[in-house]
């Protein structure tokens, strides 16, 4: 375990002042970063503590906002916000590149080696940032399986992972076979993992408030799904020694 450094960074984005979580490793080097996206709900606990643990590992990790400071838990409010923004993608790469211009400013970062991690919304943001051009060393997504305009999934320049619950009704079969589609056609280092009986957002603890339908957590597959992008990441940008 390392000491860890945590802030709170505001930053425009999208028409609203976005309020991320950045967290710090020990020391004073630059160090590989990770860009971390939440699920549509927006940033909350739950990818701080995401961020932390990153930072433990050894990387700078900025967990980006989506909803200007607020955590939407309402599902309607939450889909009435997201949908038009999925099927946005320059708005997407919009809030993704203030974010990614945040962790960049950041002295700690090393600039050449940067991954984007995402889940749900922020994973289909990681992916935009991809399919825009921008140098990421690989790109991590949970329950993102978005497509993207013909043709600009070629401009991904490094591994793509995925990962999904085989019973996500939001990701279905149909979904998987065009996303793996676009990127075998773009010729991107993809893979995809199918998690076996698990739902939509499976990574995410249980919560409180009501959820939609075929949303439901799968402790197993959440414990193995962090494990394989921590795997990814240390092929792709290693901590050094």
């Amino acid at each position: 375990m390392t000491t860890v450094t945590t802030r709170t960074v505001e930053y425009p984005a999208d028409g609203l002042t976005m309020i991320g979580h950045l967290a710090l490793p020990a020391g004073a080097g630059r160090r590989p970063a990770v860009l971390l996206g939440p699920e549509g709900l927006g940033l909350s606990d739950v990818e701080r503590r995401r961020a932390d643990a990153l930072a433990e590992l050894g990387y700078v990790a900025l967990a980006f906002d989506l909803h200007g400071g607020r955590c939407l838990r309402d599902p309607e409010e939450m889909l009435a916000r997201c949908m038009p923004l999925l099927a946005d993608p320059d708005r997407m790469r919009g809030i993704g590149h203030a974010a990614l211009d945040v962790l960049r400013a950041e002295p700690r970062t090393d600039p050449d080696r940067i991954a984007a991690v995402g889940y749900g919304t922020g994973g289909a943001i990681g992916l935009e940032l991809g399919r825009d051009g921008v140098d990421l060393r690989a790109i991590a997504t949970v329950n993102a399986l978005t497509t993207g305009r013909p043709g600009e999934a070629s401009r991904i320049r490094c591994p793509v992972w995925a990962g999904v619950g085989s019973e996500d009704p939001i990701m279905p079969p149909a979904q998987r076979d065009a996303f793996t589609a676009e990127m075998q056609a773009a010729g991107v280092d993809w893979r995809l993992v199918v998690y076996g009986g698990a739902l939509h957002a499976f990574h995410h603890p249980p919560v409180d408030h009501t959820v939609r339908p075929g949303v439901g957590h799968h402790p197993r597959h959440a414990r193995r799904a962090w494990r394989d992008i921590i795997d990814l990441l240390a092929e792709c940008v290693p901590v050094p020694e």
